[in-house]
């Protein structure tokens, strides 16, 4: 009896082991697929600066489009090489101090949570980083006869300025020649007291203040740099759009880390921001896409044109209470690899989410932080983790020995049933080839606000409907 059941056990136990490899043939080939749909695999010498210049980008109104350029980068043959290039941990700094900026204007949750045909005005963003800022710029005429400046285009401000001459106090070196609003025809100050200058309040910060009856502007930012001079009115030329009596601040005293730039365009949404200003031309809709890397360009858009891309996803934009300027977000969830993170959505509603073109690196909050960082470092677990140069990072990887490298893919979720595949450049920062690092980092605190920044939001368009409360992402719309 056991002689005949011998060879029957043997048989299934046989058949059993196949099944066995043959399941675990088919995980793994199921694990790898999935694995090699939910990275990114480039070439290690893509990531580092490029010397070459690329093709310009332009935006959905190509016929307006205005090609942008660096300063000192390969698309730009320029002689004033006496401008200070920031490095990278300069250009990290600088990035703390505006967050911690930022953070100290409101510490609690934000509160909160058609389309008309306009005009549409294209000017290609690029980024600044080669002209001693970490921001992206644009070139705009300002004046009659008008001088070309180029500003750092902020979301997260309301009021533009220039340095103006004669320079009262003091003016730094910059690209463009300085404005000169003593031979401009179309040129006023604003009187003090108006209602006019009143308009500073809400969109500094700070009472309004005359001298000589002329209203008097002044800015201090997170790091310290500050700009004062005189609240005034001035023809603005966006490549051949004009916008006319355009109110702006006129710098005589500017003083800190701005190098290079002749000063900022505010895109916030305070009622002196170009958005609001220019409502009735471009009826408070303007995108962007900011450029992968500092040797090609983006663009920015203002107003809708004829259409809008239907491959755009719009998620709501939310009203922050505590602060009106910035534009606000819904983000519900983030996944790594294609795997969502188990990240309750009150992690993120407890502060809030602001969406911000001057801020680098994104800031989460620290349990959302804590889960990608993990999930992260566990995915690029075959790089060699080292030690940062710069304190803001905690998760860095020297590639010098690989030629290539697979970095784990990340999305973000928005309210709206809206997710966001970041961009591969949006999440490994490259300081050098020994040192690559997740360009992510966490708040200290719970009860601060998540902020999208920049270095994440590279190659998507981004487009901003006012009127329509919300925000749009589409891939690819530097392309």
């Amino acid at each position: 009896m056991a002689c005949r059941i011998y060879p029957f056990l043997t048989c299934i136990l046989y058949s059993f082991s196949a099944f066995l490899c043959l399941y675990a043939h088919e995980v793994r080939k199921s694990t790898e697929s999935y694995h090699l749909h939910h990275t990114h695999t480039v070439q290690v010498s893509s990531l580092l600066p490029s010397t070459t210049c690329s093709a310009s980008a332009k935006g959905p109104n190509r016929e307006a489009s205005l090609t942008v350029k660096h300063k000192h980068g390969p698309c730009f043959q320029s002689n004033k090489n006496q401008l200070q290039v920031l490095n990278h941990t300069e250009i990290l700094l600088q990035d703390q101090s505006r967050v911690n900026s930022i953070h100290s204007m409101f510490y609690k949750n934000a509160d909160g949570n058609k389309l008309r045909e306009s005009q549409a005005t294209t000017l290609p963003a690029n980024s600044g980083l080669n002209i001693g800022t970490a921001n992206y710029i644009v070139t705009v005429g300002l004046g009659t006869p008008k001088t070309d400046q180029t500003l750092a285009f902020d979301t997260g401000s309301d009021l533009t300025w220039a340095q103006c001459k004669p320079c009262a106090v003091q003016c730094y070196n910059q690209v463009d020649p300085i404005f000169d609003a003593s031979k401009s025809t179309s040129y006023t100050n604003i009187s003090c007291p108006t209602p006019s200058c009143s308009q500073l309040t809400s969109a500094t910060g700070s009472p309004q203040q005359c001298s000589n009856s002329k209203c008097l502007y002044r800015v201090r930012y997170g790091d310290g740099s500050n700009t004062t001079g005189y609240f005034s009115k001035e023809r603005l030329t966006i490549t051949s759009d004009v916008v006319d009596n355009f109110i702006f601040g006129c710098g005589q005293d500017n003083e800190g880390l701005f190098q290079g730039i002749a000063g900022l365009l505010g895109l916030g949404r305070g009622e002196v921001s170009l958005v609001q200003q220019a409502a009735q031309k471009y009826s408070q809709f303007f995108s962007y896409c900011l450029p992968s890397t500092t040797s090609s360009t983006g663009y920015l858009t203002l107003g809708k044109g004829s259409e809008i891309s239907s491959s755009l996803k719009f998620t709501p934009m939310l009203a922050i209470s505590q602060r009106k300027s910035f534009y606000g977000l819904n983000l519900i969830g983030i996944s790594v690899g294609g795997q969502r993170l188990s990240i309750p959505t009150s992690v993120f509603s407890t502060a809030g989410t602001i969406i911000d073109s001057g801020t680098v690196i994104t800031r989460l909050p620290p349990t959302a932080y804590n889960a990608l960082r993990t999930k992260f470092r566990d995915m690029m677990r075959n790089y060699p983790m080292i030690s940062s140069s710069v304190p803001i990072f905690d998760t860095c990887y020297d590639l010098s020995k690989s030629q290539s490298v697979s970095i784990p893919s990340i999305s973000f979720f928005f309210g709206g049933d809206v997710s966001v595949d970041l961009g591969k450049v949006g999440i490994l920062y490259v300081l050098r080839q020994t040192e690559a690092c997740l360009a992510f980092a966490g708040n200290r605190d719970p009860r601060i606000f998540t902020i999208f920044g920049n270095e994440q939001q590279k190659g998507l368009e981004v487009v901003y409907d006012v009127v329509g409360e919300r925000i749009g992402f589409r891939p690819g719309g530097c392309s």
